[in-house]
């Protein structure tokens, strides 16, 4: 039986690591069938692809596919998979770190964003390794951002999902990253840097103002090689694109950054040659659910620097 609360299982499986779209009719429609509602709801561009999806039993209830003649029925869902445009390919390998019956830890290459969203679905994460793995209940415990390498970890078993997601949201596991960015003689490292962020969904760039503080990152000298030098990141809060902005607030913008401190101009595709010089290397936490103790660490380099 299922337990209240629980969402409805979805009838459609997942296509390359996508789940199908869940669509509820409202409990006050008066339309006569499902087909008649979904041509009201959907974009009226969808007209003739709808009648092939409605034909082809693309478009699933919980007792089997509709056709024309099925009846509206207020409350319930349908299901159906989006047609997706065109993706161009992340051309990197995932490099799966360290998986049990519980975790997947991703070693992911720079451009693969963590999940869908926006223009970016086949091409994530998420999706990728659901298709790989053949692991379609996973999860993402936290995110990377998409031009960010390095350590992501993923939750494989639904019932651990709670317990890993408030690791990062209690702030109970060590992230250490490595970046190259210009060297300056008369920045004074190591520095905690404080400050309030402002990030507006839709906006790309974050900003700073006065106010209470909401960011904190450290940042050490490692190595100098001429004009750049690798550093050491240790944040210790996860505002979005934070170590990006801190490192640009220092005036030490990390190389290769299409935001910080300009916002240049988007390229489609990405420039797979000129990598943000950011990198996720490690992480250490205490298994909530084993007591253990787990400290990954990335294979991957920085390009700029190895260079």
């Amino acid at each position: 039986m299922r337990r209240r609360g629980t969402p409805t299982p979805a009838p459609l499986p997942q296509r390359r690591g996508v789940d199908p779209v869940r669509m509820r009719l409202p409990l006050d429609g008066e339309w006569a069938t499902v087909a008649e509602y979904l041509a009201h709801r959907l974009p009226a561009r969808l007209g003739e692809r709808l009648d092939e999806m409605v034909r082809g039993g693309e478009i699933v209830a919980t007792d089997g596919p509709i056709d024309a003649r099925t009846p509206y029925r207020p409350g319930t869902s349908v299901w159906f998979h989006r047609d997706l445009p065109p993706e161009v390919p992340v051309p990197f390998p995932l490099d799966v770190l360290h998986r049990d019956e519980r975790l997947v830890v991703l070693d992911k290459p720079h451009f693969l964003a963590t999940m869908p969203r926006g223009s970016h679905v086949v091409e994530t994460a998420l999706s990728r390794l659901r298709d790989e793995l053949d692991l379609p209940a996973l999860v993402p415990a936290h995110r990377l951002d998409r031009l960010t390498a390095g350590l992501v970890m993923f939750v494989a078993d639904p019932a651990a999902r709670g317990a890993y997601q408030t690791l990062f949201r209690d702030r109970l596991v060590r992230k250490e990253y490595r970046a190259v960015a210009p060297y300056r003689a008369d920045l004074e490292l190591p520095v905690t840097v404080r400050s309030r962020m402002v990030k507006v969904p839709g906006e790309l760039a974050a900003w700073e103002e006065p106010g209470e503080v909401n960011a904190v990152s450290e940042v050490e000298l490692l190595e100098r090689r001429g004009d750049l030098a690798l550093y050491r990141l240790l944040p210790h809060t996860g505002r979005t694109h934070q170590l990006r902005l801190h490192m640009c607030s220092l005036g030490v913008p990390i190389t290769n950054d299409p935001i910080y401190p300009q916002v240049l101009p988007a390229t489609v595709p990405d420039d797979f040659s000129a990598p943000l010089q950011l990198l996720a290397v490690g992480l250490d936490f205490t298994d909530p659910i084993t007591g253990r103790e787990l400290s990954l660490r990335s294979r991957r380099t920085l390009s700029a620097w190895e260079a």
